[in-house]
């Protein structure tokens, strides 16, 4: 007899990994030709039993996480273990420069605010800045019964830290939201670093790479059902080029973009940003500080209309909005350090946002909104807009 093994090719569409069509599905036939005389039957049997067992290998294989090219990704992704798609690490290396290095640092230590999360911190100080030898070793954000949110030591401590971590390691968790060890990141704000250039995130990498290392061994994370359901990597497998920088406008609609303003200073519903109220504040946040809403930075009279490029500066380096002080849940004590040109870009953008009428007041208690259903002060003042009523 001769033996034909015959596996159906899947659909160009289809992203389900081969491995898995074939334990899950069962796309596997085997055709027998006529039993020549000099062959028996279990000789027949014994091929069968081995085939078999190599599927039933290949399928096990898939279940314990390991990589498995689906046929349809031009790009070469892998579909993990956990069901997300992911790209296979590659041998790319940063060479650390002197220019490199220094943009590295005003990126880190400024606009990205990354030692907002990943450093411990002094919430007694002004602006509560990243506590100096810490910078990089990482901290648990919230620990609560059945949940623990843990941002990693990112330092270069060969133990507890980063310091066996590749540069393309680093650079699929900043813009793709990959861990080191192909874990789904929550609470990165990946989806906002994919408009890194490829440039920045060079720099990036080498920064961080160059701190002191920091012992700091940290315990797991412990998501809830909810933000397991959130878990939703994507592979960058396109070069990201340099932003257009040629205006301020230009400049500072890139600066706001890495930095994040949008996710903080806009309402959300159901985990999702409140369409037409981008910029208008309004959004709890909480800290070691208590819960305080963000403001509303748009040009609105209810937002930051009577501010001038003077004053947006002052507010950004003091802290302080002439004698109100700035919770320190804004992260103004890093973008203190932003250089008066990139601040003043930020200034010129937030001008051309749409004006959004939300009256936002944390000096006041807080009272409900009916226009973006949260509480914070002044919430009460604020009517539903006329598109949202029935």
């Amino acid at each position: 007899m001769k033996a034909k093994w015959i596996i159906e090719s899947p659909a160009e569409n289809d992203q389900v990994p081969v491995t898995r069509r074939l334990t899950i599905k069962g796309l596997i036939w085997i055709t027998h030709e006529r039993e020549t005389d000099g062959q028996s039957h279990i000789s027949r049997i014994a091929k069968y039993l081995i085939a078999v067992g190599f599927v039933i290998a290949l399928g096990s294989s898939a279940g314990c996480g390991h990589r498995t090219t689906t046929l349809a990704d031009e790009s070469n992704a892998s579909l993990s273990g956990e069901g997300f798609r992911m790209r296979p690490l590659t041998d790319r290396t940063f060479e650390r420069t002197p220019i490199r290095l220094e943009r590295g640092r005003y990126l880190v230590e400024g606009v990205l605010h990354c030692f907002y999360c990943h450093a411990q911190r002094d919430w007694d100080a002004r602006g509560a800045p990243a506590i100096a030898d810490r910078k990089g070793g990482g901290c648990i954000l919230i620990d609560e019964p059945g949940h623990r949110r843990v941002a990693p030591n990112i330092s270069p401590d060969m133990e507890t830290g980063a310091g066996t971590w590749t540069d393309d390691m680093f650079a699929r968790a900043i813009r793709e939201g990959i861990g080191h060890d192909g874990r789904a990141l929550f609470g990165m704000p990946w989806r906002t670093f994919r408009n890194l250039p490829d440039e920045d995130l060079a720099s990036v990498i080498s920064y961080i790479r160059s701190i002191p290392p920091v012992s700091n061994a940290l315990p797991k994370r412990i998501l809830n059902e909810e933000e397991e359901k959130r878990l939703d990597p994507q592979p960058l497998t396109e070069p990201v080029p340099q932003p257009d920088l040629s205006t301020p406008v230009k400049r500072g609609q890139y600066l706001v973009s890495v930095a994040d303003c949008r996710f903080c200073h806009t309402p959300r519903q159901n985990n999702r940003p409140i369409p037409g109220l981008e910029f208008s504040g309004g959004f709890a946040l909480k800290s070691r500080l208590g819960e305080v809403a963000s403001a509303n930075i748009t040009p609105d009279p209810s937002g930051i209309s009577y501010y001038d490029e003077a004053l947006f500066l002052e507010v950004i380096r003091t802290g302080k909005v002439k004698a109100r002080e700035l919770n320190a849940t804004m992260p103004w004590g890093f973008f203190r350090n932003i250089a008066d040109e990139d601040l003043k870009s930020i200034f010129a953008y937030l001008q051309t946002l749409k004006p959004v009428s939300h009256r936002v007041d944390n000096t006041e208690p807080p009272t409900g909104c009916k226009l973006c259903g949260q509480r914070h002060g002044f919430g009460d003042r604020n009517e539903q807009r006329a598109e949202d009523n029935p």
